[in-house]
């Protein structure tokens, strides 16, 4: 039942930094598409306010990802200077307080996407883009974040250690 449960976090966190990676291709698609028509003296109405929706989204569905793999700024002075009790400690404080404050965004951003459905409100481009739809896709990333942040925290309550990678490659090159 765990390596299940396991495998389904693992892949909702894959699936997300592939999400990612294809609104990071559409951002390169958009950028192109409109030098292309400024080049031949048309218009593409919308690209930049699009490019912005996708660079929005790609940031909020890599989150989870970069988290698991050690991508994330951690400042680790402190945990590398005090007892493995005491790490511990400050660990379950650092997930706690950071899950917390995702799960209070992911909360509020519903009821913003519902405000922005509810009174029809789009984008101030020529596009009239409705604003809930790049809100949806921005909320799926902070709520798979939330998911794998509570999914470290209980592994630290429940294993002792959480799930974050030590990436001591990258670390050394900005020492």
């Amino acid at each position: 039942m765990v390596k299940t449960v396991r495998s389904i976090l693992d892949g909702i966190y894959f699936g997300a930094a592939i999400l990612a990676a294809l609104c990071l291709i559409a951002i390169l698609v958009l950028i192109v598409l409109q030098m292309l028509a400024r080049w031949t003296g048309e218009v593409f109405p919308g690209a930049p306010d699009y490019a912005g929706y996708a660079m929005a989204a790609a940031s909020f569905l890599a989150f989870a990802h970069a988290l698991n793999r050690g991508s994330h700024i951690r400042v680790s002075l402190l945990l590398n200077s005090v007892p493995p009790k005491a790490r511990r400690i400050v660990e379950i404080w650092c997930f706690a307080i950071g899950t917390a404050l995702v799960w209070y965004f992911v909360y509020f951003g519903v009821r913003f996407i519902y405000w922005s459905w509810k009174f029809n409100d789009v984008s101030q481009g020529p596009d009239a883009t409705p604003l809930w739809i790049p809100q949806s896709v921005m909320l799926l990333g902070a709520f798979v974040f939330a998911l794998a942040l509570t999914d470290n925290l209980i592994a630290l309550f429940t294993d002792g250690r959480h799930r974050v990678k030590n990436n001591i490659v990258e670390q050394s090159h900005g020492e």
